[in-house]
């Protein structure tokens, strides 16, 4: 008797351990939801605040020698957007190219990027070059 009062108090208690967890489970499962159901519409609206500014900032890059105090003619400047926005070619429209200048355009609290600052430290340190690639006249041929 003693033992089959020990399995059914072991059992009792198993059962009881099975249910308050899968009560748990639930309750926490409910929790998530609910924090979820009103956490997701501020997250909605951050991530189109941010989208905005990025696409703003993309626009703006486009439209920047077109807008007062850009310092070149729009028809010098060549748009790139990586890893810099434009390249300026500084007398191109007299057909006397007198200056090359590279520019990035950033707008708001925006820093230049790692790849930026590289770009930039190799112009700073005159890293630049002039390269003439010809191509086989073979390959160009008709035949």
């Amino acid at each position: 008797m003693f033992d089959f009062v020990t399995i059914l108090l072991a059992l009792i208690f198993l059962v009881g351990l099975i249910i308050a967890y899968r009560v748990g489970h639930k309750i926490g499962a409910f929790r998530k939801e609910q924090y979820w159901q009103g956490e997701i519409p501020s997250q909605r609206k951050d991530a189109i605040i941010k989208s905005r500014a990025v696409l703003g900032g993309h626009f703006s890059e486009q439209l920047a020698p077109y807008l007062p105090n850009f310092n070149y003619l729009p028809t010098e400047c060549k748009f790139l957007g990586k890893p810099i926005d434009f390249l300026v070619f500084k007398g191109m429209d007299e057909k006397n190219i007198s200056e090359v200048v590279f520019v990035e355009v950033k707008s708001g609290k925006s820093k230049l990027s790692t790849q930026e600052r590289g770009l930039k430290e190799a112009i700073d340190s005159k890293w630049v070059r002039w390269e003439e690639y010809r191509v086989d006249e073979k390959i160009t041929e008709g035949n």
